[in-house]
């Protein structure tokens, strides 16, 4: 029964996302994620990143990525671009849900990389005091979206 309801509510998301974001009415920009590049304003001169090495999580994933540093609009610092070399190679929304998207991985790397630029460090939140909720099914969606949540962003 848990998993029609979590089917269930996967359509819905989908056809409200179809409807707000119709992926026809888009071209595909440099700075979009149609062109496979997802991007954050990190607080920070260009010419500090330029010099150093990637952040360790950007790092581990090697050559497998592409990294473009530009200045962000507005003088507001810069502008740390990542993407896949190889597209089409994400894993799609089945990988989303079973953890094992690389375009998930690179989202969560790059987060991570913009905090250990600005603050030195990752920042992590401690886990709530709640106990179990996966007594409803309510509850076992919740803990399912909680588990993935480090990796979600905006499409």
């Amino acid at each position: 029964m848990t998993s029609r309801a979590a089917r269930a509510g996967l359509t819905v998301v989908r056809q409200v996302r179809s409807v707000l974001h119709p992926a026809s009415d888009r071209p595909a920009e440099p700075g979009s994620t149609a062109s496979g590049w997802l991007a954050v304003t990190v607080l920070c001169d260009p010419s500090d990143l330029a010099d150093t090495p990637l952040p360790a999580p950007l790092a581990e994933l090697g050559d497998d990525v592409e990294v473009r540093l530009t200045p962000a609009p507005g003088d507001k610092g810069t502008e740390l671009a990542v993407r896949l070399r190889e597209r089409g190679t994400s894993g799609g929304e089945r990988g989303r849900l079973t953890g094992s998207d690389l375009t998930s991985d690179l989202r969560s790397a790059l987060r991570k990389a913009k905090q250990l630029i600005e603050v030195g460090e990752v920042l992590v939140v401690d886990p709530a005091p709640h106990g179990r909720r996966t007594a409803t099914p309510g509850g076992v969606l919740l803990e399912a979206w909680t588990k993935v949540a480090p990796k979600a962003g905006v499409r």
